[in-house]
Formats: C-alpha cells, structure tokens, sequence
C-alpha cells in the first residue's frame, strides 16, 4: 500500500467506523459462534502474497465481526467501559502515524513531558497530596500511565516490595534477601479483583485476603487485626490493596480507615521484623 492508496482507503475506514458505530444497535451484543470457530475458515499458515484491501475487509465482516462482543454496544452492560469517542480515534490515528516509544526522555521528549503534565493534572483533580505530584516543591517523582489495571497493581506491589527490602537490607544487612523477602505479607479484601493475587504470586510475596464487612468493604479495624497477628508472627506487611468499586457488586473499601492505618504500621519502625 502507497501513500495514495493509504489516503483513500484511510477515508474508506472512517466511513467504515462511522457506519459501524452508527449501526451497532442492529448486531447482537455477544456472538453466537462456539469456541474454535474461526481456525476452519483461516488458511493453516501464513499467506504469502497480500491480498487486496477489498478483500481484506471483506474477511472482516465475514469472519471477525461475527465473533466479536461488541463493547461499544448499547445493551453492552458487561465489564467495565472503554472508551472510543471520535477524538480518541482520531488520537489513536495520529499516535500510530508518529509511532515513537517513549521509554525514555530522549526516546521521545514531548511523549514523556506530556504524560507527566498529564498525570499531575489527573492527581490535582482527585485531590491526592503535593507529593504525589511530579512538579510540586520538593517532589521526588510522580505517576505513570499504565495499560490497564492489572499491570498498575503489578507495577506498584513491585515498588513497594522494593522499598520493603530496601528498608529491611538498612536494618538488617548481613540477611539474605530472599529471607526478607519470605517475611512480607500483602493485604487485600476478598471482593478484589484477580489481579492482586496474580501480582502476588508474581512478586513471590504472601498475599492474605481478608473479609470485608456486610457492605462489602474492607474495614480499617479488620485490616488492623490482620497486621497485628502477621506482626506478631514475625511477618511483615507492606502493602495494602483497596478497591474503589469492585468488580462483583461495585463495593467501596473505607479508604479513609484504610489510608490512615497503613501509613502509621508501615512508617513505624519494628525492632525485631526477623
């Protein structure tokens, strides 16, 4: 495909999306095919010649719409939403023409500066504290975006066992680390979402679920207990997973309760951790 190709069929696809979403009342919600169904109308391996773009969508209609959830769907009620507005398509077209990875400032200064602008205004606008902010006074660092839920809760257990050892190698530095690690103990309600115990098992740390209150919140006063009985045991806790509307009925944890308890345990030192 050419630049002028690439132009036409380009303007073919916003019709196509316009059309699709215009119309996507008239599909079904969720498809009807059985698990399996599209290996038998896919050739067994990879095509050597391309096809023509006519009959590459073509194949699309027939064979992956059909087995396609439609999120986007009005009667769609299921999961969580994710958006697509026309800006955002529009944004996504524009990302992949620029195709920069921005692992790093140099890789890509305006990417990195502007997610970092970004992320600061999202923190100012649910109020968290100046330090958890890029450009406040005396900051130390600030957010990430991340691809999903799941890689934020991996992303941040990593980073608090990494503080956990680093404080405890300050305490103890003729221990091994595999020993620290064995100590550390992870929190989370029973209504959380998999994604924790995956990141558990992930980091090799001990995650203890705990039961939350008829409401199904986890309560400051349970988690309490909890880190009271791991302490007593020589176990030490370092991080605590709350969930602001959970996947199976939508439950707030008491994140006040919660917030307060944990930076009191964690910030208070142990004289004997081991």
């Amino acid at each position: 495909m050419d630049r002028e190709e690439f132009r036409c069929r380009g303007k073919e696809m916003v019709d196509y999306i316009c059309e699709y979403l215009g119309n996507l009342a008239s599909r079904r919600v969720t498809p009807s095919v059985e698990p399996g169904y599209l290996s038998p109308l896919l050739p067994k391996e990879a095509p050597l010649n391309p096809e023509p773009w006519d009959i590459i969508m073509e194949d699309v209609e027939k064979y992956i719409m059909p087995g396609v959830t439609h999120w986007q769907h009005p009667r769609f009620h299921a999961y969580f939403p994710a958006g697509n507005s026309y800006p955002s398509i529009l944004g996504d077209m524009l990302s992949d023409a620029i195709g920069c990875i921005g692992f790093s400032w140099a890789a890509s200064p305006a990417c990195t500066e502007l997610e970092t602008i970004v992320v600061d205004w999202l923190g100012k606008a649910i109020g968290l504290p100046d330090e958890f902010l890029a450009f406040s006074e005396g900051s130390k660092g600030g957010g990430v975006i991340q691809t999903s839920a799941s890689e934020c809760v991996l992303v941040t257990m990593l980073a608090a066992r990494a503080q956990a050892i680093k404080r405890l190698k300050q305490l103890h530095p003729f221990v091994e680390e595999g020993m620290l690690l064995s100590k550390l103990m992870a929190y989370c309600s029973k209504e959380a979402h998999s994604c924790v115990e995956k990141a558990a098992m992930i980091c090799f740390v001990k995650l203890r679920i705990l039961e939350p209150d008829d409401k199904c919140s986890l309560r400051g006063a349970t988690l309490r207990q909890a880190m009271e009985e791991d302490g007593a045991m020589g176990l030490i806790p370092f991080f605590v997973s709350t969930t602001l509307g959970t996947t199976s009925c939508c439950s707030f944890d008491n994140l006040s309760e919660i917030g307060w308890l944990s930076v009191s345990t964690t910030s208070r030192p142990r004289d004997n951790p081991l």
